[in-house]
């Protein structure tokens, strides 16, 4: 007789959004009926127990048009970390003299902090 290998349940880990964090949702029933616009950038505006099934629910602020999206479920949200979205600001090749090589969002980033008075720039991390 074969053994049957060991299999064991996928974990899905537990990740618990605040008022403010940045989240990529999927809308499940447009996802899967394969209709167009079905990922979105949103803002969580609020968390809430479904009294219902005890589910622990999100309101969402689809940042695209700012469109409210109420009684989502967290399997369908993905955190959208902050140090993806300033990758381009930490890695500028600052010491390239063209500014045209930088993107926009470290130009700015520079244009501020040399604003503010300062002679250098922060100690590279």
């Amino acid at each position: 007789m074969a053994q049957q290998p060991l299999t064991q349940p996928a974990v899905r880990p537990q990740i618990h959004y605040r008022k403010g964090d940045m989240v990529l949702f999927r809308d499940v029933e447009r996802f899967w009926l394969g209709q167009p616009g079905h990922t979105f950038v949103a803002r969580v505006e609020r968390s809430w127990t479904n009294t219902h099934n005890g589910r622990l629910l999100y309101d969402l602020t689809e940042l695209s048009g700012n469109r409210a999206r109420a009684g989502i479920d967290p399997d369908y949200m993905r955190p959208l970390p902050a140090a993806d979205a300033m990758h381009d600001i930490d890695t500028a090749p600052l010491s390239e003299p063209d500014t045209g090589a930088m993107t926009p969002a470290a130009v700015a980033w520079l244009r501020q902090h040399l604003a503010q008075g300062a002679a250098t720039l922060p100690a590279q991390r």
